[in-house]
């Protein structure tokens, strides 16, 4: 193989254009398509900063320079010597950014040859996700995977920029922390040096930025990875990355404040793209009541409407049943689809049943009248009082859900998203930002038979609220707060709890025991005995943010070389088993027989 002694590259494949004619360009990179003319070799040459058309003359560079051109197929790696000439009018491509220019050769280097690639190397590419990530050093070479990210790249830069002129210190925190089991999982790390003993890695650094907070550094953030060991999908992984954030001496309206300065930063500086600030706040009650959602996507209507007043008092004994055991009957409306196909509907109760509802009713008000599997047991009279009351009009489709309110609120919310994506009622170029606050402090786990903490026992009730910690958990407040957009939540924080007092009667609300609590956090509560300040801060997802940015359905898009949804790694066959010299020195023992995962072709 030949080299790039003495042949330095000069300029990026994809920078060059018309006023750089007659340049003469050394460029470095791999063969993205050839064509071949007869005497003429047409290829397009690409490297990260995307492609460019360089053409091989056998009249002007001899037999045998252009014979080893022949040689030339898809991925080889090559450097070019030659001189920026202009395309012909008819020659000008407009779907490349270095259409109106070509590179004419004078000296070709093949740098290494490849093997042929199991996908094409080309945006768009139909080829299975597994397939890809066995391959993953390949897929990233395709330019829309290396823009998701280079796009990442800019904004973690912006991020650090922006935390960094307004006095924030970046400070790294252990990767090696104590287990809390609290919330998801741990992944568990054997100390050797302290046999049967173990280290967690962290879900977050939570308990360390509040201590960075009690050191008095006051203003803190790191960009960090985090890892929970729990089920994944679309939008999670086990290893995954924050901007942290923590911050002394501010209020809520302070930190929201600063956060919608930061995403502002980001998507005008990233993208281009003017975000318009405040953004809009709301109550979680209210977005659970109008969407059935804490994270609702306000890009389209369609909210959730309580219709229980006008069907209560009936035959029907599903309403009836329902409303006499504290439920609700609520309705989205569906415009213009009251034609919809009996199979789609019968379809819908089915995507229904899998969040947790028993069924799904309708009401189609149609030209011939209406319609619905509960007609009979109501007049005409309370269709119509439902039909003005949902501002329901001839055409529409009412789509019914009766059951416990949750229920009601997670079935009939993911049903409003859904009906959205089929009856095209999504703008993806639109950016709906929305602050959700006041959360429960607590929610019941019925399994358990007691109240835990809905964000994390650190979380700051509402002052008004400390009273009721004994006597009403469900009655609580937090000082919480969750930016979403798009029907993501992209982050989320809250104020602390600084007063060991307070601290001591959320303990107590989730049935922690003082020696439980000092168990798990007793050198944070020690800590919190020397002078804490009143703190706060917040988490954004960074790997969900830059996928909305991107506008990729999977945050698997934007990580350079993530997991599947088993949580391993088909590319390095992780994880896998270890030798039982390695277990040994950890003193472990283990109870499954060892198995190594066939080498996938």
């Amino acid at each position: 193989m030949e080299t790039l002694t003495g042949m330095k590259r000069t300029h990026h494949c994809g920078e060059l254009r018309k006023s750089d004619v007659d340049a003469e360009i050394v460029l470095a990179g791999w063969v993205s398509r050839r064509r071949d003319h007869g005497g003429l070799i047409f290829v397009d040459m690409r490297d990260r900063s995307g492609l460019v058309q360089v053409v091989f003359d056998e009249a002007a560079m001899g037999e045998e320079a252009f014979h080893k051109a022949e040689t030339l197929r898809s991925e080889f790696v090559m450097g070019v010597r030659g001189k920026v000439r202009a395309r012909s009018e008819e020659t000008i491509n407009p779907n490349m950014e270095t259409g109106e220019i070509e590179i004419v050769v004078t000296e070709l280097r093949i740098l290494n040859k490849a093997k042929t690639p199991p996908f094409y190397i080309q945006d768009g590419v139909d080829v299975d996700e597994m397939v890809r990530l066995r391959y993953r050093y390949l897929d990233l070479r395709r330019p829309e995977m290396q823009k998701n990210i280079m796009l990442r790249h800019r904004v973690t830069k912006i991020m650090r920029d922006f935390m960094d002129e307004n006095g924030f210190l970046e400070i790294e925190t252990p990767m090696l922390c104590k287990s809390t089991p609290e919330g998801a999982r741990d992944f568990l790390v054997p100390s050797r040096l302290n046999p049967g003993n173990f280290y967690a890695l962290p879900q977050s650094p939570q308990i360390f930025k509040q201590l960075l907070m009690v050191s008095g550094f006051e203003k803190y953030f790191q960009i960090v990875r985090c890892f929970r060991d729990e089920d994944l999908r679309a939008d999670r992984q086990p290893e995954f990355t924050q901007l942290d954030i923590e911050t002394s001496f501010m209020d809520q309206e302070d930190i929201l404040t600063l956060m919608e300065g930061l995403i502002k930063d980001i998507f005008e500086k990233a993208m281009g793209k003017k975000v318009e600030t405040p953004f809009l706040r709301m109550g979680w009650d209210e977005a659970m009541e109008r969407f059935g959602s804490d994270k609702p996507d306000l890009r389209f209507g369609m909210e959730l409407m309580d219709i229980s007043e006008y069907v209560k008092g009936s035959d029907f004994k599903v309403f009836a049943s329902v409303l006499e055991h504290g439920g609700q009957v609520k309705v989205i409306n569906v415009e213009d689809y009251a034609n919809i196909p009996r199979r789609e509907l019968d379809g819908l109760v089915e995507y229904v049943q899998g969040y947790g509802a028993k069924g799904l009713a309708w009401i189609q008000y149609t030209e011939e009248g209406i319609k619905s599997p509960f007609k009979k047991f109501y007049s005409e009279e309370t269709f119509e009082e439902i039909k003005k009351a949902t501002g329901a009009k001839t055409g529409d489709l009412l789509l019914v859900i009766a059951d416990k309110p949750l229920v009601v609120a997670q079935a009939l919310g993911e049903l409003r998203l859904e009906m959205a994506r089929r009856r095209g009622l999504i703008d993806p170029d639109k950016l709906s930002f929305l602050w959700v606050v006041d959360f429960p402090m607590f929610e019941y786990v019925e399994e358990d038979k007691r109240w835990k903490a809905m964000h994390h026992p650190f979380t700051s009730p509402r002052e008004e609220d400390v009273q009721y910690l004994k006597s009403e958990p469900g009655r609580v407040k937090a000082v919480a707060y969750d930016m979403v957009l798009n029907g993501v939540e992209i982050g989320g924080g809250s104020l602390r709890i600084y007063n060991s007092e307070l601290q001591a009667k959320v303990f107590e609300a989730i049935g922690l025991s003082e020696e439980e609590a000092r168990a798990k956090f007793g050198f944070m509560m020690d800590a919190f005995e020397y002078g804490t300040p009143p703190h706060g801060g917040i988490a954004f997802g960074l790997d969900r943010l830059v996928m909305i940015m991107a506008k990729r359905k999977s945050i698997r898009d934007v990580i350079a070389f993530p997991k599947t949804q088993s949580a391993s790694d088909v590319m390095s066959h992780a994880p896998s088993a270890v030798d039982d010299k390695q277990l040994r020195e950890l003193s472990i023992r283990t109870a499954v027989a060892a198995k190594t995962k066939p080498q996938e072709k």
